[in-house]
């Protein structure tokens, strides 16, 4: 058991056997693992998973409902933007027709001035 253990402590040397070894020996690992431990492997691929479909669900959720948020306000704004130009040409005619009873009252009294 000793030897096991100096044998995983040791680790290989990505300079000396190249970094594709080291990568191959690591798969190797990790495969003898799988193999020998299946639950194990199947219980975290199962958990992290599902855990990974659950945020891409949540993620994309959001982002409807983001994208659901700019299209009102675009809406909102574009509403906004119609009434303020609604009152600002009903406030200029408004304006336009106090002149024009003005200048209307005006050339009345000239008319009325005695001559």
């Amino acid at each position: 058991m000793s030897s096991e253990q100096n044998g995983d402590q040791q680790a290989p040397n990505p300079s000396a056997s190249g970094l594709k070894a080291a990568v191959e020996e690591q798969y190797k690992r990790i495969k003898e693992n799988a193999e020998t431990y299946p639950y194990v492997w199947a219980s975290y691929i199962v958990v992290y998973g599902g855990f990974g479909l659950w945020m891409t669900y949540r993620w994309r959720k959001l982002r409807r409902t983001e994208d659901r948020v700019r299209a009102l306000q675009e809406k909102l704004r574009k509403i906004v933007e119609a009434e303020q130009s609604a009152k600002v040409s009903s406030s200029s005619t408004t304006q336009m027709s106090q002149g024009a009873r003005a200048t209307d009252k005006a050339s009345n009294l000239a008319d009325k001035a005695p001559k």
